[in-house]
């Protein structure tokens, strides 16, 4: 754990076009958290620092001080709770539990798929195209639910799963349609936050240059 002492500022390991690093930096722009992100591509290398703290070797890993964290709902969960100020998830148990269950169907029924893209063959990506699509637009409703954010009238940890998820629809060939106006409104008003902004890496802007 040498890497660990030798850091005095807090640390993300992130990939530059990585879902769940993009979601951690999110969460992190949102608060205003200032930390030092090294960008690490998986494909070219395994930086020795990271398979020093991480058993996995794997994006995104965040070290704050002595403490290590892997798996972007943990850390998110972390900085939230570190930095309360804006609050990402409810404050009372129940609400609190059934964000995380949306949060939980987020990642199982839409962030799944996309995230199985870029190792499938092009007839598994045909499909995954499409089921992603067509969960998509079946959930067109729930997103025009009324609310500015998903399900909520604040910006949630809800919003801080979606938001990669949806920048980079068009970069994997899901083209949402123009009558599925709800998730039109929804991307809109989320892409055009500065935190989201100030979330995306050089590589992320390009995917939708």
């Amino acid at each position: 754990m040498a890497a660990v002492s030798r850091r005095s500022i807090m640390t993300l390991y992130s990939g530059p076009t990585h879902c769940d690093s993009h979601r951690v930096r999110f969460v992190m722009a949102e608060k205003g958290i200032s930390a030092e992100i090294i960008s690490v591509d998986l494909e070219e290398e395994r930086l020795m620092d990271l398979v020093d703290l991480n058993p996995y070797g794997e994006i995104p890993t965040l070290v704050d001080r002595d403490l290590v964290l892997y798996d972007s709902k943990v850390i998110s969960e972390y900085l939230d709770e570190r930095f309360p100020h804006p609050p990402l998830m409810p404050v009372d148990p129940v609400s609190r539990a059934k964000a995380r269950l949306v949060v939980y169907r987020i990642e199982r029924d839409w962030c799944r798929l996309l995230m199985q893209f870029d190792s499938a063959d092009s007839e598994t990506v045909a499909a995954l195209r499409k089921e992603l699509w067509e969960s998509l637009v079946a959930s067109n409703e729930v997103f025009a639910s009324g609310t500015p954010f998903f399900l909520s009238d604040e910006l949630t940890m809800m919003d801080c799963a979606l938001g990669p998820l949806m920048w980079r629809l068009p970069h994997y060939g899901v083209e949402i349609p123009p009558s599925s106006e709800g998730i039109h409104d929804y991307q809109e008003r989320l892409f055009a936050l500065e935190s989201f902004q100030k979330s995306l890496s050089e590589a992320e802007r390009a995917m939708r240059a």
